[in-house]
């Protein structure tokens, strides 16, 4: 058993150890182990940042690192164990390298406090977790891109309030969830360029009176700079915030899609068949191809926006500068990456599988009256105004509707009941083709503009990938210079 009194890094300004009770409700071990691997490389960059300003003896230092670099392998090869009845992560990381390097290994904590190394941790764990979350974003915007590039032609019902709307290309709909995941990906990057910011060196609040180098443990590590202001670096959690929204924020995209291929494959819309690989069937019901993994999609998305709020919650009110609350900080973290990236595993294939009902599509725009408006726009370029445009296609759907009449299967005559303005070129006006290519406007579905908005897209991913790329690329670098 490990002697709690001695072994507690505040242990001294106790008589007695703390109860198992109390040991049980303030450990953090079963979260923060995920941090473990953040926790021996900023371990290291301090340890050679001690050795250099001599702080600590450069044999000191020395030992330190090369006793980290060996915890760093047993870690990465699984032989590491942690001790339930030591708090944390970090405290079971210090008591590991003093039972292997000995006294050398007390020196360690000199001017560094949980607080900063803590915050330093977290915020290399959600870098790494930005990094693969964009990329995931980029492979699913990828999958619907080129999906989208086949489609550009391909007529189905645009729908506002789920009602038939207009005529617009199947591609042009994808490419919808491009640019919404597009915005996803920069704000995800953007969040980047404000966490990449050192906390080593705050302490616990204050700084310190030892002569660090921040700068020599920031470049170290691998971030832009050190922070500004040590009571604000140890006290905020806006970074881990800024990601959960990121989080939720994308879900919410997610579950746009997951509903919307539930509606499209279920038998009332027969737009798509799902993937066999992406459904289940019924244990009682033979007949069912149940869409699970996009409602799952649609469902997880609860758990981001819980997290954000349970974050949100735990930040409010909270005095300067670090408080205990804080520790429950990473859980909501943890769990809104591990959920949106299963998620986008598994969108972006989904789509790409999908089968499309291209006959299917096309009569519903077809018996939809998707052409309304087009209609009401030929009276307009006829001199009608559009108010009263709009009255009298409106009365001559309402017509269709009694009649199970089509706006473009009406006669001569009976257009001419509606306007005088209205005539045989009328009909050719409001063919779905013709609605589709004439939304030629910046950003509109005719083919013209649905290419420019698939170079653009493509443009603007490709730029993403490589500066994603470059940075992952960046990190592998110091870490391998590190570890030298």
């Amino acid at each position: 058993m490990i002697d709690m009194v001695e072994k507690q890094l505040w242990s001294g300004r106790f008589a007695e150890g703390p109860s198992e009770m109390t040991l049980s409700f303030t450990s953090s071990l079963s979260v923060d182990t995920r941090l473990a691997w953040y926790d021996i490389v900023g371990s290291l960059a301090h340890a050679k940042m001690l050795g250099k300003t001599g702080i600590i003896g450069k044999d000191e230092s020395e030992v330190l690192s090369n006793g980290l670099k060996q915890l760093l392998i047993d870690l990465e090869s699984g032989q590491l164990d942690f001790s339930a009845e030591l708090e944390d992560v970090h405290t079971n990381m210090e008591h590991i390298l003093i039972q292997r390097v000995g006294e050398a290994g007390k020196r360690l904590h000199a001017a560094r406090s949980r607080n900063d190394q803590v915050s330093t941790d977290f915020r290399m764990f959600v870098r790494d977790a930005i990094l693969e979350i964009v990329t995931l974003i980029l492979d699913a915007q990828s999958e619907l891109l080129e999906r989208a590039a086949k489609e550009t032609i391909t007529i189905m019902p645009g729908f506002t309030h789920l009602q038939h709307a207009q005529p617009v290309s199947l591609g042009f709909h994808l490419l919808a969830h491009v640019f919404r995941l597009q915005r996803d990906a920069e704000r995800f990057l953007d969040a980047y360029k404000r966490l990449n910011q050192c906390p080593l060196g705050a302490g616990a609040l204050a700084g310190t009176g030892h002569p660090i180098d921040r700068k020599m443990t920031s470049t170290l590590l691998g971030f832009d700079r050190p922070t500004d202001n040590a009571m604000d670096t140890v006290s905020d959690r806006d970074f881990a915030l800024e990601f959960a929204y990121d989080c939720a924020q994308t879900m919410v995209h997610l579950s746009s899609m997951g509903e919307e291929l539930v509606l499209w494959t279920s038998p009332e819309f027969r737009f798509a068949e799902m993937p066999d690989a992406f459904a289940t069937g019924s244990s009682i019901m033979p007949q069912k191809k149940n869409p699970d993994v996009a409602e799952l999609v649609r469902g997880r998305s609860s758990i981001a926006i819980g997290n954000l709020m349970q974050l949100l919650t735990v930040m409010k009110g909270l005095p300067l500068s670090y408080n205990r609350d804080m520790q429950e900080d990473k859980g909501s973290v943890f769990s809104s990456y591990e959920t949106l990236t299963s998620c986008l595993f598994m969108i972006g294939p989904m789509y790409r599988d999908l089968s499309f009902d291209r006959e299917r599509m096309a009569k519903a725009c077809a018996d939809g009256f998707l052409n309304a408006t087009d209609l009401a726009d030929h009276l307009v370029q006829r001199g009608m105004p559009f108010r009263q445009a709009h009255e009298v296609v409106g009365a001559a759907v309402q017509h269709c509707v009694k009649k199970g009449k089509r706006l473009d299967s009406l006669t001569i005559k009976e257009l001419k009941g509606f306007s005088e303005l209205l005539d045989k070129t009328s009909l050719e006006f409001i063919s779905l083709d013709a609605c589709l290519r004439r939304r030629t406007s910046a950003g509109g579905t005719a083919p013209e503009r649905v290419q420019e908005q698939l170079l653009s897209a493509q443009t603007i991913l490709a730029s993403h990938r490589g500066e994603c790329e470059s940075e992952i690329i960046r990190l592998d670098d110091v870490w391998e210079e590190l570890r030298k």
